[in-house]
């Protein structure tokens, strides 16, 4: 990564997180140590174990999102309360890609078994993605989704609704010894 495209990166991370001052400090920060990760050399290695820290203290630590550097993450990525955020480094994420709070992108079987998420995506919170899926460009992920197999392009996958069944009705005696 040249610092022309970390820059043009930056410019779309930051107008897709504006108004969002914790997205904007992990965006950044993310972007940082993929580029210092990207250079080559003894120098470059020695500086990203300094940024690659400070973005792992900051991001996972301190604001709970957990992207690491190593994960291919298109421009564009927008955070919304991305608390309890998980992303496996082997996952590939499209440009202008949304993530609320809760979502997990991880693997199933094998350390590389990971989704691959398409430009323009939305993940509503609380959804897993899970396995070697590919989810369509323009998708939709519903909140608390399990996505276990592919999404087309400008599909929806969604939860179903809960269920709710009545209290369980009380035995006469049992509302006899309360009284």
């Amino acid at each position: 990564m040249s610092s022309a495209d970390l820059r043009a990166v930056l410019r779309r991370d930051l107008a897709a997180n504006a108004g969002y001052p914790k997205s904007v400090v992990i965006v950044v920060l993310l972007r940082v140590a993929q580029f210092v990760r990207s250079r080559p050399g003894p120098v470059a290695k020695a500086q990203y174990l300094v940024v690659g820290a400070v973005y792992k203290l900051v991001s996972e630590w301190l604001l709970g999102v957990e992207i690491p550097a190593s994960t291919e993450v298109g421009a564009g990525l927008r955070l919304r309360h991305g608390v309890a955020t998980v992303v496996n480094p082997h996952a590939v994420i499209g440009e202008d890609v949304m993530l609320r709070q809760g979502v997990t992108i991880g693997n199933r079987r094998s350390e590389v078994d990971c989704p691959t998420i398409g430009r323009g995506v939305e993940i509503g919170a609380g959804a897993c993605l899970i396995g070697a899926i590919t989810i369509g460009d323009g998708a939709r992920i519903g909140a608390g989704a399990l996505v276990v197999s592919d999404v087309p392009a400008g599909g929806l996958a969604y939860a179903s609704v809960a269920t709710v069944r009545p209290a369980p009705s009380e035995s006469p005696a049992a509302s006899e010894s309360r009284t």
